[in-house]
């Protein structure tokens, strides 16, 4: 199951909606009050599903999606000016007040589309991604997104998968270290 992260500046609300997704059978991976906590938190798990309620100071929607749009699913849940001043089309938006319902419902769908775009990465693929990225962060100076993102964009552009694109950055970096 995708891990479920709950992102907002209320302490109350996170608390309310992490018990409204518990009794409904859903597991909240970890709330956070900030965008740097929540940044970190999905570096660590990788991917799953980030609940946004509002937007935090220092983490807007837009730039989520950007950084980690391939990882995860967002829904952000929110007035209707913030949903509208969203200009990522791949978030999905619920606006307030909304019924749980809508919440569970919403939460349910977009699981299960998380579990269907979920790259089928296995073992020595994900280590080379991994491996490629750490490279790039060293060769380049770039955070881990910002490897994540190059791998994904050269490998987009140039028709390959980022497994396939990682080796050969990885064997390109075997020939000038040999």
């Amino acid at each position: 199951m995708a891990r479920i992260v709950i992102a907002g500046a209320s302490e109350v609300s996170r608390e309310q909606l992490s018990r409204l997704l518990s009794s409904s059978g859903y597991s909240v991976f970890r709330c956070c009050g900030a965008g740097s906590e929540l940044r970190r938190t999905v570096n660590e798990c990788d991917d799953g599903v980030v609940i946004m309620l509002g937007s935090l100071p220092d983490c807007k929607p837009d730039d989520l999606q950007w950084d980690y749009g391939d990882r995860i699913q967002i829904l952000l849940i929110g007035k209707p000016a913030l949903l509208e001043s969203c200009e990522a089309p791949e978030i999905f938006r619920l606006a307030l007040p909304a019924s749980s319902q809508a919440v569970i419902g919403a939460v349910e769908m977009l699981t299960q589309l998380h579990q269907m775009r979920l790259p089928k990465r296995m073992g020595t693929e994900k280590q080379a991604v991994e491996q490629a990225k750490r490279l790039l962060m060293q060769s380049r100076g770039l955070t881990e997104p910002e490897a994540h993102r190059a791998l994904q964009q050269y490998a987009m552009n140039h028709g390959m998968k980022m497994a396939e694109y990682a080796a050969q950055i990885i064997k390109e970096s075997r020939g000038t270290n040999e």
